[in-house]
């Protein structure tokens, strides 16, 4: 059934996320939803950003049905980074940040961004992994791109539509998705459920 109601609830609290979905022309109603973002022993970052996602889903669903609200899609994202197996999340301080940056100068990474749409009992899931490449990076690139406080609530420690932009030689997948939500799988779901784009 296609649906002239554009609404969903985004169970995320990140401004790029919701700046997406207005962009693509989805009004959205912010649902909190909190869960444990540890990783377990043993899980690859597909597996985990997918965990996530489904997480976030379900505790945001639960809160729409705690509150009596009207049954509409709602969304969830997770993001990571990921380079030789290990996951990278969002820096702790300034010395994890600093690591992290430095582990990724001169190279790839891999950055994974699983959403999920959850209505009712129904789930759907699409995951985007997008290679990154940095140029080198000198230890006073990377104090001044701390000093800016730019990375510390971003998985990875950077932004791509930031001021890192200027660290990044060149991306292989989707833009968007390094910023936290792929629109082609995010549109691709949302039609699922009834959204129809442009």
């Amino acid at each position: 059934m296609i649906s002239s109601d554009t609404r969903i609830y985004l169970a995320s609290g990140s401004p790029r996320r919701r700046e997406i979905l207005e962009q693509m022309g989805v009004h959205i109603e912010r649902i909190h939803a909190d869960i444990d973002e540890s990783v377990l022993p043993g899980e690859n970052a597909v597996t985990y950003t997918e965990r996530l996602a489904r997480g976030k889903a379900d505790a945001g669903w639960a809160v729409v049905q705690s509150c009596g609200l009207p049954s509409r899609p709602l969304l969830s994202a997770d993001t990571t980074v990921v380079v030789d197996g290990e996951i990278f999340g969002k820096p702790e301080d300034a010395a994890d940040a600093a690591r992290m940056l430095r582990t990724f100068s001169g190279r790839g990474h891999q950055v994974v961004t699983s959403v999920a749409v959850r209505q009712d009992d129904r789930v759907e899931l699409r995951t985007s992994v997008t290679e990154v490449v940095f140029r080198p990076l000198s230890e006073e690139d990377i104090q001044r791109y701390i000093d800016s406080g730019e990375p510390f609530d971003k998985a990875g420690a950077y932004g791509i539509q930031g001021r890192a932009a200027v660290f990044i030689a060149r991306i292989e997948g989707s833009y968007t998705g390094v910023m936290g939500l792929p629109v082609f799988e995010t549109a691709e779901l949302l039609g699922l459920f009834g959204h129809r784009f442009p």
